[in-house]
């Protein structure tokens, strides 16, 4: 029995938790594969390698958050694919002079639940419908649909922006306006390749370089108590 307990105490600690969002198209999957047994088993078997990916796709690990003040981690898995001064969408409401960006990219085998990369209150959220260009791209931070939030932080409001990409077709938010939120909680969720820009406060230093792997909820990209030594980058 102790045996037993061991391997199903394992078991769990391998497994990683599916987020609710994903039940019912890992269930279509499922039943599509079914039938594709059925109709020829070849076909069943690219079915169930494609149930896999949709499980996979939906995980939702536990993360380690550093909570001390100032701190602004990633709210999105993927690759820092632009680190730079840019304008913020005119929805947030955050100004029209540039402030430093720092842009995640996440492909189809990353982790798509996001995070809030800092605490505070949310002062606003803004949907704005739009195109599904490449996330990859510079453009797609200002063509493609999109859902904003502001975090009014302690060291001034920050705006993280959920964008769709070029098979995602839905970004789900589950946060509200006025809704108080700690850094690494649960926010938001995008289906199927995306991208998050994080608008920092002017002045900050981005802490991360473009190719850089960041981890939503745990990868710190600025700190804001402090004014840091910009960092520099190699690729190797």
């Amino acid at each position: 029995m102790a045996l037993l307990d061991d391997v199903v105490a394992s078991a769990k600690k391998v497994m990683v938790p599916i987020h609710r969002e994903g039940r019912p198209f890992i269930a279509a999957f499922a039943i599509v594969t079914f039938i594709l047994f059925l109709i020829w088993q070849p076909l069943g078997w690219i079915g169930l390698g494609l149930t896999i990916w949709c499980a996979l796709f939906f995980r939702d690990p536990d993360r380690v958050t550093p909570v001390r003040a100032g701190l602004v981690v990633s709210g999105a898995d993927g690759v820092v694919c632009d680190v730079r001064a840019a304008v913020p969408p005119p929805e947030l409401g955050l100004g029209f002079e540039p402030l430093p960006r720092v842009a995640v990219f996440m492909n189809v085998f990353d982790v798509h639940v996001n995070r809030a990369p800092v605490p505070g209150r949310i002062r606003k959220i803004a949907y704005t419908p739009g195109k599904f260009l490449n996330a990859d791209l510079d453009k797609a931070s200002e063509d493609n649909e999109r859902n904003g939030l502001v975090i009014e932080s302690q060291h001034g409001p920050v705006g993280v922006v959920q964008i769709a990409g070029l098979v995602a077709r839905r970004i789900v938010c589950f946060a509200r306006e006025q809704d108080a939120i700690v850094t690494g909680q649960r926010f938001g969720l995008i289906r199927f390749g995306s991208r998050v820009d994080h608008y920092l406060p002017v002045g900050a230093q981005p802490l991360v370089g473009v190719g850089q792997r960041t981890t939503a909820g745990e990868t710190v990209i600025a700190d804001l108590s402090a004014a840091p030594d910009a960092r520099t980058f190699r690729a190797g």
